[in-house]
């Protein structure tokens, strides 16, 4: 999706006539939704600046120009592109536009600086490494640039940055290699910015090659269970960007601190779903591992576990791969700091003591504290879903301070589910009325949405869709009985809706390898079949445990299963402390399904038990297909959003 294009000749004048920004700010809310104050200022301010790289005028006035074009898949957006040919290819500038006047070198951190973001000093990545990562993802993604048909030249702009004379930590040599693939040009660079520019585009294309570029083939994402085999050998699956790539090298620096100054550490990153918690998990495993330093990949999910395991079976013995992943019950009795790392995902899924009948060990989070230098909580307190889930922010923080070990806290933003789409994340929340949303009303995306109004119809498109390359999936709330009789034979339902003569079994024996095996898709999964992985689509089942009354969504905990034991000891709960009960038995029933309903990467479907719910849904559905902001005269002001940190900072 590009927010504006023109080619060079239409881009001038746009600027000449002060109509530039206007433009944008249309397209933008138009295609992504509400504005902050200070994109517009870095529209204003370095639109300009292109304007003067632009007014050469051996730059052909045909080359195609786009503002604001979003990364495939992810939420981020590659700030300008000048699209032409050489003699040799066609080809495609990408400038990563930056306002920064200063920067700190940041030591022991690979590609990260220190600037003023959002009124105090943080540490992102240095610009180099932004245009090259976001290149590298155009790529990865294009199946146009993948074929060779169009060649990526990324490079950055900091157009208010002055240049020292010595020493200058924007270049500084442990930067080089990111500089070296994506040069940087700053004040007073205009000339060889201009000169890298017609170094790969001598002619102009009318903007054929950013047509190329936003309407080529988008070949599927690389999911981390199909490249966790070749990111074990040493192969670069995953192009780290932006924050993800803060928390990677901030995780091996504390690894190295920890390890060096024999002071226990804990890395607590927050991150919704599809932020990229796992990708990040495993590539910490195969890097520190890498550095010889003693490490596992801990979860309480077994899901996630056996998934990784039956790929990597063929490649290594089972007691390696029994050595990398863990269950989160398995430090109990753990010398301290026998690890040098203990990476754990879904941290929110901990419990407080392990065992069959939770009767082992004191907390599986202080324990997990306790046997290693550093251990990274990757969390998302919204996907507890059960009453046992005690994994918290504040409980990490009470053990590492009991065992005397320092924390450190980052946040991952960058949506890769989805279609990369951070409205859909927002656009959940607020029809499961979990929080209320600023951009509510749009989803800024081609993300496939449906409500299916009956079940065999939507079990038979997710069955079509599955046939592409088994990605695709049916999952339910825990609103059905698991009949034992019943778990090795999916001709046995489990799931049944007599109105419309449907049946189908919960994922029979299979509940760990479900996600991957062959005829999964004619089984339906749970939360603890799901949670931790994705798919390409998904069909969820929302059952009588959530309804819609009195315009509210409400929920009701008798409805769930007597075989589900997420919410084991509710009833007694209810009898001695009904609000309090009430009040975890709504949190969990709605993070299930918000979990549940962000799992597939491109599409989502739901059929809802509960036909008032079902017509709420619809409603929501179809007040996003009529919105149109660009057909209402809605003041500019009111579009405005609070002030906050632009991608141009």
């Amino acid at each position: 999706m590009i927010v504006y294009e023109a080619i060079k000749s239409e881009f001038l004048n746009d600027v000449y006539e002060d109509r530039l920004v206007e433009n944008i700010s249309n397209n933008y809310v138009d295609k992504i939704g509400k504005i902050n104050k200070s994109e517009l200022r870095s529209w204003d301010n370095s639109m300009n600046y292109m304007y003067k790289i632009l007014m050469d005028p051996s730059i052909p006035d045909d080359v195609g120009v786009a503002v604001e074009f979003k990364v495939p898949h992810t939420s981020r957006r590659v700030d300008f592109l000048i699209s032409g040919s050489n003699d040799t290819s066609q080809s495609v500038v990408i400038i990563e536009l930056k306002q920064w006047q200063e920067i700190d070198k940041v030591e022991g951190k690979e590609a990260v600086v220190k600037t003023v973001l959002g009124g105090g000093k943080r540490e992102t990545t240095h610009p180099s490494y932004q245009a090259w990562s976001y290149a590298s993802l155009i790529k990865d993604y294009n199946a146009n640039a993948q074929e060779g048909q169009i060649e990526l030249y990324p490079c950055a702009y900091l157009h208010n940055y002055i240049k020292l004379n010595e020493n200058d930590p924007i270049v500084d040599e442990v930067y080089q290699y990111y500089v070296d693939k994506a040069p940087i040009f700053r004040k007073g660079d205009s000339s060889q910015l201009r000169n890298f520019i017609k170094k790969y585009i001598k002619y102009g294309d009318n903007k054929l090659n950013l047509y190329r570029i936003e309407n080529g083939k988008i070949r599927p994402s690389k999911s981390l269970q199909d490249a966790l085999l070749g990111m074990l050998k040493g192969n670069d699956e995953f192009v780290m960007i932006d924050q993800q790539k803060v928390v990677f090298e901030t995780a091996q620096w504390l690894a190295r601190e920890a390890i060096r100054t024999n002071q226990k550490q804990v890395l607590v990153v927050k991150g919704g779903p599809g932020t990229g918690k796992s990708v990040l998990a495993i590539n910490l495993l195969v890097a520190l591992t890498a550095q010889n330093m003693v490490c596992q990949y801990v979860t309480k999910n077994a899901a996630p576990r056996t998934v990784y395991a039956q790929k990597l079976k063929k490649d290594y013995r089972k007691g390696n791969i029994d050595n990398l992943f863990k269950s989160s019950g398995s430090y109990i009795e753990t010398p301290v700091n026998e690890f040098d790392v203990l990476i754990v995902d879904e941290a929110h899924r901990l419990n407080e003591r392990s065992g069959m009948f939770s009767h082992l060990g004191e907390n599986q989070m202080k324990e997990i504290i306790n046997a290693s230098k550093l251990s990274i909580f990757f969390i998302d307190e919204r996907q507890r879903v059960t009453l046992k889930d005690a994994g918290s922010i504040d409980s990490i923080q009470l053990y590492a301070s009991e065992l005397q070990a320092q924390v450190s806290f980052a946040e991952l933003d960058s949506q890769f589910r989805c279609n990369g789409s951070d409205g859909y994340m927002a656009w959940i929340d607020h029809i499961l009325q979990i929080k209320e949303t600023a951009n509510a009303d749009f989803l800024g995306t081609d993300y496939d949405f449906r409500v299916f109004q009956n079940p065999n119809e939507m079990k038979e498109e997710i069955f079509r869709l599955n046939k592409v390359n088994n990605k695709a999936r049916l999952l339910a709330g825990y609103c059905w009985n698991w009949n034992k009789e019943g778990k090795n034979n999916s001709n046995i339902y489990d799931i049944t809706i007599p109105d419309y003569q449907f049946g189908m079994s919960w994922n029979l024996a299979n509940t760990s390898s479900w996600a991957i095996d062959e005829n999964s898709v004619h089984q339906v999964g749970c939360i603890h079949t799901s949670q931790g992985l994705e798919f390409d689509y998904v069909g969820v089942f929302i059952g009588d445990d959530l309804f819609f009354d009195n315009d509210e969504i409400k929920t009701d905990f008798s409805k769930r299963a007597k075989t589900d034991n997420s919410l084991k000891g509710i009833k007694q709960m209810y009898k001695e402390d009904p609000n309090k009960a009430l009040t975890l038995a709504d949190e969990i029933i709605r993070n299930t399904y918000r979990t549940l309903l962000t799992r597939g990467q491109k599409g989502c479907f739901v059929y809802c038990t509960n036909k008032a719910l079902e017509k709420y849904f619809i409603q929501q559905l179809n007040a996003l297909n009529k919105y149109d902001y660009m057909n209402k005269e809605i003041n500019m002001k009111n579009l405005i959003a609070e002030e906050k940190p632009s991608s141009y900072e």
